[in-house]
């Protein structure tokens, strides 16, 4: 998992057009963001976008692979597709892809966040009624 420097921004280049980009590296790869939502990875020089229900055909429909981080598992794979080189390329092409994967990680943000939330509320809930049932 190694991702050269050149590649790397080569692709905020094409991608600076459509959002405000900024990257990190991890675990050997690099994680790109527009804004604070983490919608693609970079993986040996290879793109992966973030995919759900709702941008998920197009990627299968044009024979991308899932994005497999282990190699000794090929059946474990994340919500990461990659992205097709001629889409990369062509800014126009790559805009309507780029805005896809970038509503599809406010989505998942925005839900992550509500499960949040939810879990305090649900602990105080249990400890409320644990604590009721102790009175009796």
């Amino acid at each position: 998992m190694s991702v050269s420097s050149d590649f790397l921004q080569y692709v905020i280049e094409q991608l600076t057009p459509i959002a405000r980009i900024s990257s990190r590296r991890m675990f050997g790869g690099v994680g790109l963001y527009a804004d604070e939502f983490f919608f693609a990875l970079i993986d040996d020089d290879t793109v992966y976008f973030k995919v759900d229900d709702s941008n998920r055909d197009d990627y299968v429909a044009r024979g991308c692979k899932a994005f497999r981080p282990f190699a000794d598992d090929p059946t474990y794979s994340m919500s990461y597709f990659e992205l097709p080189a001629d889409v990369l390329e062509d800014v126009d092409l790559l805009r309507p892809w780029a805005r896809k994967s970038f509503a599809v990680a406010a989505s998942a943000a925005a839900a992550k966040q509500r499960r949040a939330a939810k879990k305090p509320a649900t602990r105080a809930k249990r400890a409320k009624a644990v604590a009721g049932r102790k009175k009796r």
